[in-house]
Parts: C-alpha cells; structure tokens; sequence
C-alpha cells in the first residue's frame, strides 16, 4: 500500500532556463512574469529559476542585496496570481549583522506562503564570492504535491556529503546555477552522480548567453534516480517542463544502496579514528 500511495504522487516541474540581463532587476522580472505566466499555462505545478534569477551572478552587493524582500514580495504575488509554485534566486542583505550578503534560493507555493528558504552553503571562493557572502548553515527541506524537496545552489553540487544529508529525507532535489560553459562537463557529470549516488531526481537549472562578460551554455536538466537524463536543454535560453513521479522508495528498496551505508564509520575514518 505504501509504494502504490506514493506512485501517485507526481509533479509537473518546469525549469526556466533564462538569460538573465546583467544586475537589471526590472527587465528580468518582466521576464520571470512570462515565463510563470507560460508554466502555469502548460499546466506546471512549479517553476524554478536559476541562481541569482534576477541580477546574475553578481558581486556588487550594493547593486544586488535586499533588506526589504522585494523579489521575494513580489514572487509571492506572482505565484498567487498565476496559482503556481515559484522557486527563485536573490541576494539577502545582512551587512548590518555581518558585514556580509547571503545568496538565497527560496520557493513559495501557490497562495504565496514561503515553503522554503535556503542560503548556500558553500560561496564559491574561487570567483570571490566568500569575500562578499557568508555560507548557510541549514539544510532546506520542502513539500510540493506531496513530495520531499530539497534545494542547493550552483558550487554546493560539488560536495556530496551534503546532498547525502538532504536525501534522508528528499526524494527530488533541486539545484539552480549560474555554472559557466567552460566548465559544463562538470555541471553534467556532477549532477549525473549525485541522482545516482543518493537515488534521487535531480531538477539542475542553469542560465543561458552572455552574463556579466560570462558565456553560459544552460545544460539545465532533469535526472532520474538511476542516472537517466530524461530531459535536457542545451545552448540557449527556454523552458524545459517534464512529469515526474515519485517512485523513490521503490528504487531503493529494489536496489538498497542507502541501506549499506555505513555514517559512523566514514566520520571515524575522516576523523583519523581508525587507520
């Protein structure tokens, strides 16, 4: 009964695969509301967006932070009027707190209640972003039709701890980026292993065109528990919307790899306890 249950949980997801216009709020929210406006039309229970939605991956907090939530605001009103979940980037300002912002990925349901609120983990010191943005310290953990989500941002799809966390409980995992060209094949393989490694899908949405003097090829894609790429949009900006249903638990109970694995010993070995 419990595997029939829950085969009737399915989800229409699209993954909005935007160019986004360097730090111009204005000019891509107008860009968001047809994009929603085009989800909710083609039957989408939610639409996410990539990192940073709307200003690109910025570092001129001055340009990009909020202390007010107008992005978050005014998605609330949009996912109302549309009646349809909305997940989307923005940049929190807490410089009053810590001299730093914090790069947020938040998703709000139909009626607007926020249903999840997520600050990246890891800021990706390669470009920066630690100089500006301190790293989250909470998982994000949601429901949408029924089902367990989780959500990271872009450089987090580098650490697999992580994701191994978030799956004991999400059976779908959502990771919008900002993840330049040169270095898609990472992007493709890296979400590739981590649907596999913790036997979830992977909703990876990625942004499209020049941004910021950055070239982005998009690759966003939805994965399937058992490393299946079952849809997937290359090279420009559009929408990819896929059905999925939540057929997790029958996975890994007919492949048990989460039940072999062995936390206590792998944190003993990485605390040098045992040799």
């Amino acid at each position: 009964m419990k595997e029939n249950r829950q085969s009737q949980n399915t989800i229409r997801a699209a993954l909005a695969q935007t160019h986004i216009l360097w730090e111009d709020k204005e000019r891509n929210y107008e860009i968001a509301q047809e994009r929603i406006r085009e989800a909710a039309r083609q039957g989408a229970d939610v639409i996410f967006f990539p990192e940073m939605s709307f200003t690109g991956f910025s570092m001129n907090t001055d340009v990009t932070g909020e202390r007010e939530e107008q992005t978050v605001q005014l998605m609330r009103t949009l996912a109302r009027r549309h009646n349809i979940c909305v997940g989307f980037g923005w940049v929190k300002d807490c410089t009053r707190l810590c001299g730093k912002c914090e790069n947020h990925y938040t998703v709000v349901d139909r009626a607007g209640a926020v249903l999840s609120d997520y600050a990246k983990l890891h800021p990706f010191s390669y470009s920066g972003e630690d100089a500006v943005f301190r790293g989250g310290c909470v998982l994000a953990h949601f429901a949408l039709s029924g089902i367990a989500f989780s959500s990271f941002i872009c450089y987090d799809l580098r650490f697999p701890e992580v994701f191994q966390a978030a799956s004991q409980r999400a059976h779908m995992i959502v990771v919008p980026a900002n993840w330049p060209a040169k270095r898609s094949a990472h992007w493709k393989a890296l979400a590739q292993a981590r649907a596999v490694e913790n036997q979830v899908y992977l909703l990876a949405v990625n942004c499209a065109g020049e941004t910021g003097g950055v070239h982005y090829t998009g690759d966003s894609c939805v994965i399937s528990p058992d490393g299946e790429v079952q849809a997937a949009l290359s090279g420009s900006e559009g929408m990819l919307i896929a059905e999925l249903t939540d057929d997790v638990e029958r996975v890994r109970e007919a492949f048990p790899v989460k039940r072999d694995r062995r936390e206590a010993l792998y944190v003993s070995l990485y605390e040098g306890k045992i040799f």
